[in-house]
């Protein structure tokens, strides 16, 4: 997801009532070639998804399907990648014969493409705004097919309005981050290492917040706490919005 009105060479926004074709099945050439040698950049909500389809803990997931690189955007704060399976297909390891093994739960690059997503965060009356990129690339036959969409459409169609919900707000923590709120103790330290449980392993930041009882330190309507308590995604929103306070008052908890 790019945060800068900066387009790659070729490719221009797209209008919200433009209309592009596509469309992927199994009746095309290049079907599930998109899936094979592919580097995918996977978001918190990316994994809190993956890991519930699998039916495993964060854990389980982060150790057997990802790998940690560094950042692209800033240096601060590692990244997360699917780690593809370690043979000549280079394939996802959720593919099967008959197509993807966790459609339903599949990561916003994969639901998002042929599109590119991107929130301009600085546009002139101070207000993020979003834009779409169209990809063209040519081993993707999809582009040639008959069905049209809009980005509208699109965004409907692949039920991305959760995915690009979270992704913004996940996109203000890295903002964070971009910031090194852990100067002085360096790259791996305690609040970096407490960071990146929040972000991605919603098990055992759930475990966290019952330990330091975190929900009772703050105002929330009672209908909220019931949300956080029942949902690992409005679990995930909550932590999104301790992090930034955490990163601030560091100490805060120890405090109980």
């Amino acid at each position: 997801m790019n945060t800068t009105k900066q387009f790659p060479e070729g490719m221009n926004p797209l209008g919200k009532k433009e209309k592009f074709p596509f469309h992927c099945h199994d009746g095309v050439d290049c079907y599930m070639v998109c899936c094979r040698k592919v580097d995918m950049f996977l978001y918190p909500y990316d994994v809190l998804r993956l890991k519930s389809n699998l039916g495993i803990s964060s854990q389980e997931f982060m150790e057997n399907y990802t790998r940690i690189v560094k950042g692209v955007s800033h240096p601060y704060f590692p990244a997360v990648m699917l780690r593809l399976v370690e043979d000549e297909t280079k394939a996802c390891p959720f593919l099967t014969d008959d197509g993807c093994g966790v459609y339903m739960d599949r990561p916003s690059a994969c639901r998002t493409y042929p599109l590119e997503r991107g929130v301009d965060r600085s546009p002139e009356k101070g207000q993020n705004k979003e834009f779409y990129l169209l990809t063209n690339d040519e081993y993707c036959h999809g582009h040639t097919e008959e069905k049209q969409f809009t980005v509208k459409k699109w965004i409907r169609d692949q039920r991305l309005d959760d995915y690009n919900m979270m992704n913004d707000l996940w996109a203000e923590v890295d903002t964070v981050f971009s910031s090194n709120p852990w100067a002085g103790e360096g790259s791996g330290g305690a609040k970096q290492q407490m960071a990146f449980t929040t972000c991605y392993d919603i098990d055992n930041f759930r475990l966290l917040v019952a330990k330091h009882s975190l929900l009772d330190r703050f105002t929330l309507p009672k209908n909220q706490k019931r949300r956080i308590v029942e949902s690992d995604t409005e679990l995930l929103k909550f932590g999104f919005e301790w992090l930034k306070y955490f990163l601030k008052h560091p100490s805060s908890l120890l405090e109980k």
